[in-house]
């Protein structure tokens, strides 16, 4: 089974305007995250799908691979899916599982990816896997622009928030508190039939694609990673992943490169 790695990614985002190109020690952060997710293990394609020219220039200018789209887009899924048509009509090749990587996470571990994948592989019953992690403080459990994700006991997705729940886990033990990557893997036909669904209501309400899913009484499978991962979505995020990328040893696997 082939995979392909799309990472969509626009200039205009309403919290952090022009947070792609900004730069973490030196590299654009749309450069960190290409350059990880093309490390990773199980994919055979990695592409960033954006609308803006600046980000289309920058990954080609450092030897990577970019397609234009429409700047009409309001979800991630929907740019990921006009990418996906035009990534298969220039390689001419049909990829199996589509790997939407947000292009905010710029500490992503590319070790985590095969998780998610051998899921799709070995089990046809499963459409969609997203990647989550343990909130370990109460900080980030109130924190709206942190995802939060309940499972049931074969860790299928029951609701995602930016709310903070589940009620009484102030106490944030990680048994039951995880946030929601913005690392989610489909099935090909899945994610064109995905973005052909209406946008549900509580989909709207949260701002999560995901919840379009359950709505229609899909499935999402999640898996813990091992690690952390670290969405920018402000300025102040930012600032820590500066200080947390100095200490990280992937960086230095890519630095000098762009």
């Amino acid at each position: 089974m082939r995979t392909v790695a799309i990472i969509p990614a626009r200039m205009g985002s309403t919290r952090f305007p022009g947070k792609p190109m900004e730069k973490i020690l030196g590299v654009p952060m749309i450069g960190h995250v290409y350059y990880r997710t093309s490390m990773a293990n199980g994919v055979d394609l990695t592409c960033v799908a954006t609308c803006d020219r600046v980000i289309f220039d920058y990954i080609n200018g450092i030897g990577g691979y970019a397609v234009m789209t429409s700047d009409l887009h309001d979800r991630a899924s929907d740019r990921a899916a006009e990418a996906l048509v035009t990534i298969e009509s220039q390689k001419e090749t049909i990829f199996d599982i589509v790997a939407m990587i947000q292009g905010d996470e710029p500490l992503l571990n590319p070790n985590d990816f095969y998780q998610a994948i051998i899921h799709l592989k070995e089990d046809p019953g499963i459409n969609v896997v997203n990647l989550m992690g343990i909130i370990k403080n109460k900080e980030d459990f109130l924190d709206k622009n942190i995802v939060k994700v309940v499972t049931n006991i074969k860790n299928e997705a029951l609701y995602f928030s930016r709310e903070p729940i589940p009620y009484e886990c102030h106490k944030v033990n990680g048994a039951y508190v995880h946030y929601q990557t913005g690392l989610i893997f489909f099935r090909h036909d899945y994610l064109l039939k995905f973005n052909s669904m209406d946008q549900t209501p509580l989909e709207i309400i949260e701002s999560i694609d995901m919840m379009r899913i359950l709505e229609n009484s899909e499935r999402v499978k999640m898996v813990t990673i091992a690690g952390e991962n670290f969405g920018v979505d402000t300025e102040q995020d930012m600032a820590i992943v500066r200080g947390l990328m100095a200490k990280d040893l992937l960086f230095k696997k890519y630095n000098n490169r762009s």
